[in-house]
């Protein structure tokens, strides 16, 4: 627990090309703030909303801890992917028994896939350009 003006729990995520630093609060409102916006200005849909509240929905943690995060790269599934990383990460810190439930619904894994690089001589990492018959 680190020692701050509030103490907190502190919790890296990765995801793709994002990486997001998520400090947790406990005896929260519930409140999820990214990048020094709320969630629901942050982030438009639904879906993303949904995959970063998931580690406190398996935990039971939803109203009960505050979240504040910053997060750079990356597209916004990727950014929301890296925030439920270190929200399950920090969860972990602030409560061992948590484990079970996190590792079982996977937030505890970091997701390894990553763009392919671009290779020589194609015009993407496997896209090849098209000869035209002569």
């Amino acid at each position: 627990m680190y020692k701050s003006k509030k103490p907190y729990f502190y919790g890296t995520g990765r995801r793709k090309s994002s990486v997001a630093r998520v400090h947790l609060f406990e005896n929260g409102t519930g409140a999820i703030t990214i990048n020094g916006r709320d969630i629901d200005d942050y982030f438009g849909l639904e879906t993303l909303k949904l995959i970063v509240r998931q580690p406190l929905v398996a935990t039971e943690q939803v109203g009960k801890v505050d979240v504040v995060a910053t997060v750079t790269g990356g597209g916004v599934t990727g950014q929301a992917g890296a925030i439920r990383h270190g929200i399950a990460r920090a969860l972990l810190l602030a409560n061992a028994e948590f484990r079970p439930a996190l590792k079982a619904a996977g937030f505890l894994t970091r997701d390894p896939r990553m763009k392919e690089r671009k290779k020589y001589g194609l015009k993407a990492a496997r896209r090849a350009p098209q000869f035209s018959k002569r």
